[in-house]
């Protein structure tokens, strides 16, 4: 993985993630997914659906389907300078970006059926808006809690473009199942937190730092209800990782580091990683990532 940052001085894009959550034997799992290897973000490495703010998510067609008063939902994200259409339209990215990389649908009544029927539509190539009227369906915004803010760094990123992506936790739907689409992303899995950061350990799946730290964040919690209510009790933090060098290795920090601009913690689990070896790890070992 590589961690150069090509467009240093451009501005970071809005985009959504989802962080889809179920309860299972093991405890908590999230749904994971490889990107393409020949993707331009993050390739290979396994990722929480998402994508980048498009220009058709923030209309008024798709916010008047939103079970949701878009003042509630803007409030919710707590950006007081962020506007009330494109905090809306953050919203709809992140089920819009879930429907289209893995087929579930956040939509009142959908079952399997529904979502079988409503991929199948987009496989025509209608738009995602042209999915929902074609099945006369409403967005289910409600089940989004937004969670944390990563912006990528200026200088020294852990990807070539720059996102100001926000990650929304999300239980998945009942009845629905969640698929890799074979065009994006290549593979999936169902895992536990502690699951995929020892796969990752291991030498089996790629993480980037966000994915990490996230999952890191999540194996505090066994149930979906007790991770989305502790989402729901707080405001999402802002974590603009910054990076040093330290005896010629690269080191990302977080907020709450003593190296970090920001003193006050915003994450449960390590304040730092590195890169080494091609990857970035914890700097005082993997059990710190449960600290």
């Amino acid at each position: 993985m590589e961690i150069h940052d090509n467009l240093p001085d451009s501005a970071p894009r809005d985009a959504s993630t989802v962080v889809m959550l179920r309860d299972a034997v093991a405890g908590l799992e999230v749904f994971l997914l490889k990107r393409h290897d020949l993707s331009d973000v993050l390739g290979g490495a396994y990722v929480f659906p998402g994508g980048k703010l498009d220009s058709g998510d923030a209309t008024p067609t798709m916010t008047s389907r939103m079970d949701v008063a878009t003042g509630v939902l803007h409030a919710a994200l707590g950006e007081p300078d962020l506007d009330v259409p494109t905090a809306a339209g953050l919203y709809v990215a992140a089920l819009r970006e879930v429907f289209e990389e893995t087929g579930v649908l956040y939509a009142p009544g959908v079952d399997a059926k529904g979502a079988h029927r409503a991929t199948a539509l987009l496989r025509e190539g209608r738009a995602f808006d042209e999915v929902l009227e074609a099945m006369a369906l409403d967005l289910a915004v409600s089940q989004l809690e937004p969670w944390s803010r990563w912006i990528t760094p200026r200088v020294g990123g852990v990807a070539r473009k720059r996102f100001d992506t926000r990650f929304f936790l999300a239980p998945m739907p009942a009845g629905q199942q969640a698929l890799h689409d074979n065009h994006e992303a290549t593979q999936s899995a169902w895992l536990t937190p502690r699951q995929a950061l020892e796969q990752f350990r291991d030498g089996h799946i790629e993480l980037a730092p966000p994915q990490i730290m996230s999952l890191a964040h999540l194996s505090h919690h066994s149930t979906v209800s007790a991770a989305i209510e502790q989402a729901r009790q707080r405001t999402p933090p802002v974590i603009r990782p910054e990076a040093f060098e330290d005896s010629g290795m690269r080191v990302v920090c977080y907020p709450g580091d003593e190296r970090h601009s920001v003193r006050e913690r915003a994450l449960p689990g390590p304040t730092r990683l590195r890169y080494r070896n091609r990857r970035f790890e914890p700097v005082d070992g993997f059990e710190s990532l449960f600290s």
